[in-house]
């Protein structure tokens, strides 16, 4: 019993962190893509392991087009 209801704690604390992510993503993607140079710098540093840098290249966004567009809805034109 306790095994279920520590099961079910952690699918509903994935699903809110998961949720919370998105919203973030939507309403604040500037801030949301900040968040995550800031997380993924100091990961892909030289010197560090392979396995952290390739996590880092994962957080890492991808790099933004110089025509100003940021690639995301395409609302402002």
């Amino acid at each position: 019993m306790q095994t279920g209801l520590l099961l079910q704690y952690v699918v509903v604390a994935a699903v809110v962190a998961y949720s919370a992510w998105f919203v973030a993503r939507r309403q604040f993607p500037d801030g949301t893509r900040r968040m995550r140079i800031a997380l993924a710098v100091p990961l892909v540093r030289e010197g560090r392991p392979g396995w952290m840098r390739a996590l880092g290249q994962r957080l890492a966004p991808a790099a933004m087009p110089r025509d100003g567009a940021c690639g995301g809805c395409n609302g402002c034109s």
